[in-house]
């Protein structure tokens, strides 16, 4: 396969709905990269304008490299209590559910991770995963012969439900601008969000899906919103409409997505992610010539490494200058 082009500058740094101000303020020092000292993270906190410097008693800072190891960066923690402030690396922060379980919410130190940054590519995936699903492209491709009918399906004038409110879920809105949609955007709380035509809770989400001709899951991972799509969302979705989860996994009850698709009451699914990852070779969804499986690529690391060299940078400004985070973490909700 050719080698793809490095372009730092492909994507913005999007603050998504994460630009907010702590209600405490941490205090600036020298800040730590770990568990590896990767070049490019270390030049970001200096263009940031820190000072890196190994692990000390006088470190306050810390650049998490690593989505999970979560073990190693408890105690850390516990080893370093002067640390006030912790960049993690990923949109995602479920594989910290359990440090954050342990922590004294009110003194922890502030948490920001990567959410609301790599919602360009993230999005873009999404929407190529809608078209290639509603226009049949995957299957159709491996037919090796013309097809006798013409099928297929336009978003066109569609009714998208995306569940989620985030920084992907605000730009796969500007995404679909073009083609006319209507957008409900279902979340934890019925704050009207910016783009989407409609704005529901999570509770009212079994009531928009027999309207939905595409489901776009884009939440967090909690323990609230495991399985948020079952069985019994599938069964009061239209047959005609296409699953998109650029999420995590767990969001997804993957053995109602093979039923559904082997009954012919899914149109099509695309998963990024799943539950395992990888999914096994063995399990059915590779089977199914309608369901889409991309091998959570939606942001390659070609492109997230200078998006969260963008979004360290960012952050060791604030760090230094208290000015306010991005991609601040709610410890307590867990995303």
């Amino acid at each position: 396969m050719p080698v793809a082009p490095d372009r730092p500058h492909q994507h913005r740094d999007l603050p998504g709905s994460s630009s907010v101000r702590t209600v405490r303020s941490a205090t600036a020092g020298l800040i730590a990269v770990e568990p590896m000292q990767d070049p490019l993270f270390v030049a970001a906190v200096t263009a940031g304008g820190g000072t890196v410097s190994p692990l000390s008693a006088d470190t306050r800072g810390l650049v998490w490299l690593s989505e999970k190891r979560g073990d190693e960066l408890s105690d850390i923690l516990r080893t370093h209590p002067a640390i006030e402030w912790v960049q993690l690396p990923w949109a995602g922060v479920d594989g910290f559910r359990d440090l954050f379980a342990e922590l004294d919410h009110d003194t922890a130190p502030i948490f920001t991770s990567a959410k609301g940054s790599y919602s360009e590519p993230v999005a873009e995936h999404a929407l190529a995963l809608i078209l290639g699903l509603q226009r049949e492209i995957p299957s159709k491709s491996r037919d090796a012969h013309w097809q006798t009918e013409r099928t297929g399906l336009s978003l066109y004038g569609n009714h998208v439900v995306v569940v989620g409110a985030g920084g992907i879920t605000a730009e796969l809105i500007r995404l679909l601008e073009p083609f006319r949609v209507s957008v409900t955007v279902v979340r934890r709380t019925a704050e009207a969000f910016a783009g989407a035509d409609r704005t529901v809770t999570s509770a009212e989400l079994d009531s928009v899906l027999p309207s939905a001709d595409v489901v776009v899951l884009a939440a967090a991972s909690t323990s609230e919103t495991r399985h948020i799509i079952g069985r019994a969302q599938i069964e009061v979705m239209p047959a005609h409409a296409v699953l998109v989860n650029i999420a995590r996994g767990a969001l997804l009850d993957q053995d109602a997505v093979v039923a559904a698709l082997r009954d012919d009451r899914l149109w099509g699914a695309g998963l990024d992610v799943s539950e395992p990852e990888p999914l096994p070779a063995d399990h059915p969804l590779w089977q199914e010539p309608r369901c889409v499986i991309t091998s959570h690529a939606a942001d390659t690391p070609l492109m997230t490494a200078h998006l969260l060299g963008s979004r360290i940078e960012s952050n060791v400004r604030s760090f230094l200058s208290g000015n306010a985070f991005l991609g601040l973490v709610d410890t307590r909700a867990g995303y």
